[in-house]
């Protein structure tokens, strides 16, 4: 059994830089008040994020942290099972998660996932549904077990009686008959490629009996041939590259001539240039006699010189354009023939690179067939060493195939274990086993609430509700209230299952504003006669608005927030 001792927390949400402190086994009934928004809450949320990692509420991990100091959020708590005492530590800025057993840390070697498992599965034995099922009832933001989809209900049956264990079988029954089916696979290609190999091997010993000499003859003529192709293509190579070497040489004399082109263009370009602008002049005096600039005329005889100059000057480009066309012309004959170089030598090139491409082939095909001859040589010389060979892979194929009828026979029975293991297996005998107790429970606890009605969960955890006045009920017709009676009836019953299996029980029990939402007066009464009288050896939290429930409580702790900040009221 869980007892959860103590718990504190500080700059968790409205919580500041001073510690909060709750002890959780101190009195039976403890009521907790305080008004919206005052942090009376805030315990679910320390409790589960210490536990899980997670808050109760739908609250993001990061918005935990108390928004004024944005930092040193920590929250501890102490239970102990049985004489082993335990201290969870968790907080952010800085990340904090540490499990201190009996005064001595936890290995922290481990990243926080596998913590988190040995945490949950190996020392609480409770998950995040599990514990918001048995021991944390909230007005919100809380799933009733009524409201969880069928795989989630029995999840949480299947972890109250302890037979969670047989789904992690089941996962490991399933791995391993994968596992199987891929040895099995794995096996068959060896037992197939061994099928080949004594084949192979049985066609060599009789290819060296029959054929080995004849072979080694046929082998070297090719080998033969080879070497003919080969000295023919290095021969083709070296005079292949003197005609290379030719066109490098032819290449030099015309190597500058785009270089040169490229000068005489912009050359070429300024004639052009200088030319136009003396047309523009010649144009300019031929059209005007007077300056359109100042006015004024122009002489006729200026006018007469300039024109004559202007044209001589004209002249002198045209005549060095002309001279300078022709060297273009020349040098773009010399660019073409140095391009024609330039094809023929990369045909020349890659002439080489193909022989030489080939030339390696056949030095490859040549050291295999010298490697085949060899072995020829060699076995045909020592034909009991291929008979032993041959011997050996036999006894390889029979082993492998004994193997695979080993790993199929394993394939079955791990095949059996998982339809027992199955949720329509052996599991379902147990639940079937225990529903008689728990659906007598659920019904207990409905009556000693005045709430009479022939409550029932089946094989697949559907309900059916009966009445005196109504038959087929279900959950969803009900009030509030009425739903509210269900919710406590399942997790009291969850809490005594529990306590009977030994599985997850705990003192603890946190009921979040259960009289504030649906609970009447009398209600209310029957609700404290059952967590007094009827659910023992628990420590019950409630968390309410009511002022008048005080006297019903063993002890009473006041929220209160000031200044922003959220604390206990003395």
């Amino acid at each position: 059994m869980i007892i959860f001792e103590k718990i504190r927390w500080k700059n968790f949400l409205s919580t500041g830089n001073t510690f909060t402190e709750v002890e959780l086994n101190k009195d039976t009934t403890t009521l907790i008040v305080g008004t919206n928004g005052a942090g009376k809450s805030t315990i679910l949320d320390a409790l589960c994020f210490s536990l899980f990692n997670k808050s109760f509420r739908k609250i993001n991990k990061n918005q935990l942290i108390n928004t004024t100091n944005e930092k040193g959020c920590i929250v501890e708590v102490e239970f102990s099972i049985g004489r082993n005492k335990y201290k969870i530590i968790r907080g952010m800025k800085p990340n904090i998660f540490e499990i201190i057993k009996d005064g001595e840390s936890l290995d922290q070697s481990s990243n926080s996932i596998d913590q988190q498992k040995y945490l949950e599965q190996t020392i609480l034995k409770l998950n995040y549904k599990s514990f918001t099922q048995i021991v944390i009832l909230g007005s919100s933001n809380f799933v009733p077990f009524m409201q969880l989809n069928p795989q989630s209900r029995r999840e949480v049956i299947e972890d109250l009686l302890d037979i969670r264990i047989f789904s992690h079988m089941n996962m490991i029954t399933k791995e391993r008959i994968r596992q199987c089916k891929e040895d099995i696979k794995v096996c068959s290609l060896k037992r197939s490629n061994l099928e080949d190999k004594v084949e192979m091997q049985k066609n060599f010993i009789q290819e060296i009996e029959s054929k080995g000499k004849q072979n080694i003859r046929d082998k070297k003529d090719k080998l033969s041939v080879l070497s003919k192709e080969a000295l023919d293509l290095i021969s083709k190579n070296e005079e292949t590259s003197k005609k290379v070497d030719h066109v490098n040489s032819e290449m030099k004399e015309y190597s500058k001539a785009t270089k040169t082109l490229r000068k005489m263009g912009g050359i070429k370009g300024k004639l052009e240039t200088k030319k136009e602008s003396e047309y523009s002049q010649v144009n300019f005096f031929n059209k005007n006699s007077v300056c359109p600039t100042c006015t004024q005329n122009i002489e006729e005889s200026f006018r007469v010189n300039k024109i004559e100059e202007l044209n001589a000057s004209i002249k002198k480009y045209e005549d060095g354009l002309q001279d300078l066309s022709e060297k273009i012309k020349d040098e773009e004959e010399r660019e073409q023939k140095f391009l024609n170089f330039s094809k023929e030598l990369n045909k020349l090139t890659h002439d080489i690179s193909k022989n030489t491409a080939r030339i390696c082939g056949i030095q490859k095909q040549s050291k295999d067939l010298e490697q085949e001859i060899q072995s020829i040589a060699n076995s045909i010389q020592d034909r009991n060493t291929q008979n032993e060979i041959l011997d050996s892979l036999e006894d390889s194929l029979e082993n492998i195939t004994s193997e695979i009828y080993d790993k199929k026979a394993d394939f079955d029975n791990y095949e059996l274990i998982h339809n027992l293991l199955r949720d329509d297996g052996v599991k379902t005998k147990i639940v079937k086993k225990y529903l008689p107790v728990i659906n007598k429970q659920i019904n207990r606890y409905l009556q000693l609430m005045d709430f009479y009605v022939n409550f029932n969960l089946d094989e697949e955890f559907k309900e059916t509700v009966q009445s005196p006045i109504h038959e087929d009920f279900s959950y969803t017709s009900f009030s509030e209230g009425e739903k509210m009676r269900i919710d406590l009836a399942l997790l009291f019953t969850w809490r005594e299952i529990a306590k009977l299996k030994n599985s997850s029980s705990t003192n603890l029990l946190i009921m979040d504003e259960v009289f504030d939402s649906s609970l009447d007066t009398y209600g209310t009464d029957e609700f404290m006669k059952i967590i007094r009288y009827v659910v023992k050896d628990s420590n019950v939290f409630v968390i309410s608005h009511k002022s008048e429930v005080f006297d019903k409580f063993d002890s009473v702790i006041k929220f209160d927030k000031v200044k922003g900040f959220s604390s206990i009221v003395e």
